[in-house]
């Protein structure tokens, strides 16, 4: 058999209409959209601390970041001063761990409102932070004593070789190296470093960004090998919690890329 519809009163009309405009009233007033966003809540940028950009990052990591003169400074505090310039509110540079960072939990547990921390854009780490556009790119890079022959991956069979945890290094040596290379993961670059050199370490694998000063300042190593991988830095806020602030982050890097002002922090870490 077949069913047909009602066709409903006129009463039944009126109501409806009158539901409809109640609802378009209500979302009139919270300046809201039918999907549940607000407009304040999309244009305004909330900070865990009002009048302050609170940056979180892992130091050392020179030049990204390190400490002189017992505050931090550094290309990435530089350009994380550039969005509090944009925001015009002061900045509050926090250290926190690595793990703490890409895990999301400095972020989404509100200790601060951005991080900035020379971390690649992985699926992964998107999936618990959202990422600004890329504002740099990199490369691996392989660590090794003059003279000790060690050029290339496939010659760390059975050697020392240290990374930092839940870096690109670790996935690349991973990936890459020998099976029986003997992999330490380092919770910072400051723990890899000295251990490599102090010679508890035959290798090491790092950003090649940080490479250049490391090895400078260690004339006994040399930096054996660059390896492509495609990697891009990003800044990261809360997981779907503040697109207002990543909107003004990408607006910025934007505006810093336009009229040089990237170029000109870029050179004055990197040359």
């Amino acid at each position: 058999m077949t069913r047909t519809s009602a066709r409903p009163g006129p009463l039944r009309v009126a109501a409806a209409a009158l539901s409809a405009m109640a609802l378009m009233s209500t979302l009139s007033a919270c300046g809201g959209s039918a999907n549940g966003e607000s407009a304040d809540a999309l244009s305004s940028v909330d900070l865990v601390f009002d009048g302050v950009l609170t940056v979180c990052t892992d130091s050392p990591y020179q030049p990204f970041v390190y400490e002189e003169k017992g505050k931090l400074v550094g290309f990435d505090v530089d350009l994380g001063q550039a969005v509090a310039d944009a925001l015009e509110v002061d900045i509050d540079v926090v250290d926190v761990s690595f793990d703490d960072i890409t895990s999301g939990d400095a972020l989404n547990n509100d200790v601060c409102d951005v991080a900035i921390s020379a971390m690649t854009i992985t699926g992964d780490r998107a999936r618990v932070l959202d990422f600004s556009s890329p504002y740099f790119d990199a490369k691996q890079a392989l660590i090794t004593p003059r003279g000790s022959g060690l050029d290339q991956l496939d010659e760390l069979a059975g050697k020392r070789v240290g990374v930092q945890k839940d870096t690109t290094g670790e996935t690349y040596i991973s990936d890459f190296a020998p099976e029986s290379t003997l992999v330490t993961a380092y919770d910072d670059a400051a723990g890899l470093q000295a251990a490599l050199a102090a010679g508890e370490l035959d290798a090491a694998v790092l950003d090649n960004t940080v490479s250049g000063q490391f090895v400078k300042d260690n004339p006994r190593l040399k930096l054996a090998k660059e390896f492509e991988t495609g990697e891009q830095y990003g800044m990261a806020v809360k997981k779907d919690g503040n697109i207002p602030l990543l909107r003004t982050i990408n607006g910025t890097l934007a505006d810093l890329r336009e009229d040089g002002t990237y170029d000109k922090i870029f050179a004055s870490y990197f040359g």
